[in-house]
């Protein structure tokens, strides 16, 4: 028995044992879990196990709606509720097309977009894909799951992208199946078909998405699934669109205070004077105003990659816009780098070149290797505190004033880093500085993730959601 069918037996084996909670799941006596979208049934299996003999009778004549779908990734459906294969539904479209005649979009986990401007175009009349309006555009490759959505516009997409036209007179509204086929679940079962030899390439052509069944409900019941998941989905992106409000402000009281104590210190009393740099205004007056090249050096080390495959390996990619905080990161040889990098150790700042706005700055904990794109950084001050003073808005407005006329690929020069304008207090204020805007911005971070958990709950909640209603799971009025 193959391991889909072997799946599918044991589902139908562990239906009606008696479930339990566990967190956000159900779990019947074989230990097997239910999925968020599942749990409606399971609820009302648990209550048909302990409620009265009315309830009993009431739950068990609505669970006697329901019927097999046969298809397990979908579980049950309603009895007036359909399954089809895909092509059924859809054709694929395989016209090459130019972006220089046809909208450029992309294909996203938001739907199908204009590409933005900054995005180069060819030349090559064969290099895209044709998408016209209401045209589904999903991308094959698994790492960009759930990038996929109908089209409101005519236009062209990427190769990469698996373009399908509506059948003619096909018993279903596009609104759902852009629901449908956006949910985690089909999002899953589309991976399932999928061929490649690493995760990362992982690819689910159409000849192998045509064969994926779908739950298809009569077109009324799609017209009220639509209506619903697009009531509940105003209400909760309402819902997030708050708590981002929060965070955004959260992030903004960060970079003032952090531009507040690194160019004015902590004392209200102390006298101040005029630093004479508009971006910079008034300092205590007892701080030194410096050029950059005089606290700071770039220590330009390219070397050869073969020569250190096991040490870390750092990109812009790798660092955390606006915090000061590395990410994870992978060795020289995991990552696959060929072109020279610089050689940096432990301690010394590392600091993003290219798009500088982004403000990429960190203390190296390790020895390692950082791409051309970065530089690495000694100073003769607090490497904490200089990070700050990187991280404020007085250092990246003269990053700003610079390379606000790069824009396609705006970088800063060593030169020009040495020229910007900074304040140095002594050593002890230095050290004051730094460890107050430890603890406090470690603070603010504490309560920004506590809102991009919520944030992350209620997608989670959306997911769910859809799916229940798509795979009839929810009811609706």
């Amino acid at each position: 028995m193959s391991k889909k069918n072997q799946n599918y037996t044991n589902r139908k084996q562990n239906r009606f044992q008696p479930e339990r909670m566990r967190g956000n799941v159900f779990v019947n006596n074989s230990g097997k879990q239910w999925l968020p979208g599942e749990n409606r049934r399971a609820a009302k299996i648990e209550r048909l196990l302990r409620g009265t003999k009315e309830e009993k009778k009431e739950i068990a004549g609505n669970m006697a709606g329901y019927k097999d779908s046969g298809v397990e990734w979908i579980g049950e459906i309603p009895k007036e509720w359909n399954t089809c294969k895909i092509d059924t539904l859809y054709s694929v479209r395989s016209s090459r097309v130019s972006d220089r005649y046809f909208m450029p979009l992309s294909v996203t986990m938001q739907g199908v977009l204009p590409r933005l401007q900054s995005v180069a175009k060819t030349d090559n009349h064969d290099d895209r894909k044709l998408v016209m309006k209401n045209d589904f555009v999903i991308n094959s490759r698994s790492d960009r799951k759930q990038s996929c959505g109908v089209s409101p516009l005519d236009g062209s997409v990427s190769l990469i992208n698996t373009v399908l036209y509506p059948v003619p007179n096909a018993p279903v509204l596009p609104d759902y199946l852009d629901y449908l086929l956006k949910n985690h679940g089909f999002a899953e079962e589309f991976y399932r078909w999928g061929h490649g030899i690493v995760a990362d390439l992982w690819t689910t052509r159409w000849q192998e998405m045509k064969n994926i069944f779908l739950p298809i409900p009569p077109v009324e019941e799609q017209q009220k699934i639509i209506f619903s998941i697009s009531t509940q989905m105003e209400k909760v992106d309402a819902l997030i669109a708050n708590v981002q409000e929060q965070i955004e402000k959260l992030k903004a009281y960060k970079q003032s205070l952090i531009t507040e104590v690194a160019t004015k210190g902590l004392d209200p009393t102390a006298p101040m004077k005029d630093s004479g740099v508009e971006w910079i205004g008034k300092v205590p007056a007892n701080w030194k105003i410096l050029k950059f090249k005089y606290i700071a050096t770039i220590k330009s080390n390219l070397v050869s990659p073969k020569q250190y495959p096991a040490y870390p390996q750092i990109s812009p990619e790798n660092i955390e816009k606006g915090s000061g905080k590395l990410l994870s990161c992978k060795t020289v040889q995991e990552v696959g780098v060929e072109s020279n990098n610089h050689l940096f150790f432990k301690g010394q700042i590392i600091y993003s070149k290219v798009r500088p706005i982004l403000n990429k700055v960190a203390i190296a904990p390790f020895d390692g290797l950082c791409s051309a794109d970065m530089y690495p950084i000694e100073t003769q001050i607090n490497k904490q505190y200089l990070v700050y003073l990187m991280l404020s808005d007085a250092f990246l407005s003269q990053v700003k004033l610079v390379t606000e006329n790069r824009v396609k690929m705006p970088k800063i020069n060593q030169e020009e880093i040495a020229q910007i304008i900074v304040c140095c207090p002594d050593e002890s204020s230095q050290l004051e500085c730094a460890a107050f805007l430890d603890n406090k911005c470690a603070q603010i971070d504490k309560l920004i993730a506590l809102k991009q958990s919520k944030i992350e709950k209620l997608e989670q909640y959306k997911r769910s959601l859809i799916y229940e209603y798509v795979t009839g799971k929810k009811e609706v009025s």
